[in-house]
């Protein structure tokens, strides 16, 4: 029996796309029919992989380079999205960078990187495809944000309010886009098994899972399910919200 795909002819652009979330983001979009363009800024070679192991499986994806903070890189990844695939219907920001370290050392350079690339690279990517979304009257936009912005350790002042104020951009933006038929949401990932939060699963050991209710680290593709989701026709009625997804983390029980 073949399975309905829900994103047929829908085109679709993810950030930071080559690894990690974005990467499982990606696949999931394409499985479910959707033509994926995901940028990406340093790692060609794991982008140009993705982009072949979808096309091998008969999908249509297109990787580029860009860095989400400059906003003419971003404004030229739109042109030449438009022109190859068509006018974005789903927008995921996920490109984020983390620089931690205690504030009384933390320099003015990994402030400025972090808000850059976290908050300024989704003002920039939305800022250059909420007008057509709202032309067409339809589009998703799903901002991946952190349990970061809610529950936070020392030395993540900068990512911690880069998150906070994505969330709090998301509800905002969400007020101005929905009576256009544009949805704009935020999934808050907990521990999530990728390189980014390697270092940090690294020093804290064991004691990770034990913090966390459902005693696992999440999968990328635990991330990806939900931003699917939110891409597809069940989700048009949810708007502004940030969903958690951390296996019970943010409840703040206790380890036993």
């Amino acid at each position: 029996m073949e399975t309905h795909m829900q994103l047929t002819d829908q085109v679709a652009l993810v950030t930071g796309g080559s690894r990690g979330i974005g990467r499982a983001i990606v696949k999931g979009l394409a499985a479910e029919g959707a033509k994926v363009a995901f940028v990406y800024r340093g790692s060609q070679q794991a982008a140009e992989a993705l982009e072949a192991e979808i096309k091998a499986a008969g999908g249509t994806a297109l990787a580029l380079q860009a860095d989400v903070s400059n906003a003419d890189d971003v404004k030229r990844v739109v042109e030449r999205v438009e022109k190859e695939l068509g006018n974005v219907n789903i927008l995921v920001n996920n490109a984020g960078i983390i620089k931690d370290d205690l504030f009384v050392r933390l320099d003015a350079d990994a402030w400025n990187s972090v808000l850059n690339t976290n908050l300024g690279g989704t003002f920039n990517f939305c800022h250059a495809i909420a007008y057509s979304m709202m032309k067409a009257r339809k589009g998703r936009i799903i901002n991946i944000s952190s349990v970061a912005a809610e529950h936070t350790n020392p030395g993540q002042t900068n990512y911690a309010a880069s998150k906070g104020a994505v969330n709090a951009f998301t509800r905002a933006l969400a007020v101005e886009l929905a009576s256009r038929g544009v949805t704009v949401n935020a999934v808050a990932p907990g521990f999530i098994e990728t390189d980014m939060s390697e270092a940090v699963r690294n020093k804290a050991g064991d004691i990770i899972k034990k913090m966390i209710p459902a005693r696992r680290l999440g999968q990328p593709e635990d991330i990806a399910k939900v931003a699917v989701f939110l891409a597809g026709p069940d989700a048009s009625y949810i708007t502004g919200q940030v969903i958690t997804v951390d296996g019970g983390l943010s409840l703040g029980a206790s380890a036993v």
